[in-house]
C-alpha cells in the first residue's frame, strides 16, 4: 500500500501538499513529541522553510511522512487524506 500511495504523490508532478494542508497532514501522525533534541516525526517543511527547501526535499519529507505513518498504523487515514485533496491543494515541480 505503501507503494501506491507513493506513486499516487508523485504523478502529475506532486511534490508535497501546500503548506495548510501538509500542517493537517502532520498533525494526524501520533507521536510527533519532541524526544531528546528532535522530533518523533520530522516537521512539515512550510512557513519560511518553504521558500528556501528544493522541491527534492519536500518530496523526500513527504515520503518520510508516509513511511512513519505506516510504522505507526495510520497509513490508510493518511492515505484516504492525500487522495482526497484537490490538485490545487498541491504543490507541484514548477511551482517554485
Amino acid at each position: 500500500m505503501t507503494s501506491e500511495l507513493l506513486r499516487y504523490v508523485r504523478d502529475n508532478r506532486r511534490v508535497c501538499p501546500v503548506p495548510l494542508r501538509w500542517k493537517e497532514l502532520w498533525e494526524m501522525l501520533p507521536n510527533r513529541e519532541c524526544v531528546g533534541g528532535g522530533r518523533n516525526s520530522a516537521l512539515p517543511i512550510i512557513l519560511a522553510a518553504w521558500g528556501d527547501t528544493p522541491a527534492l526535499i519536500k518530496m523526500l519529507r513527504l515520503e518520510e511522512h508516509i513511511r512513519y505513518a505506516e510504522t505507526n498504523n495510520v497509513l490508510s487515514e493518511v492515505d484516504k487524506f492525500l487522495r482526497g485533496l484537490a490538485e490545487e491543494e498541491w504543490a507541484h515541480l514548477g511551482d517554485f
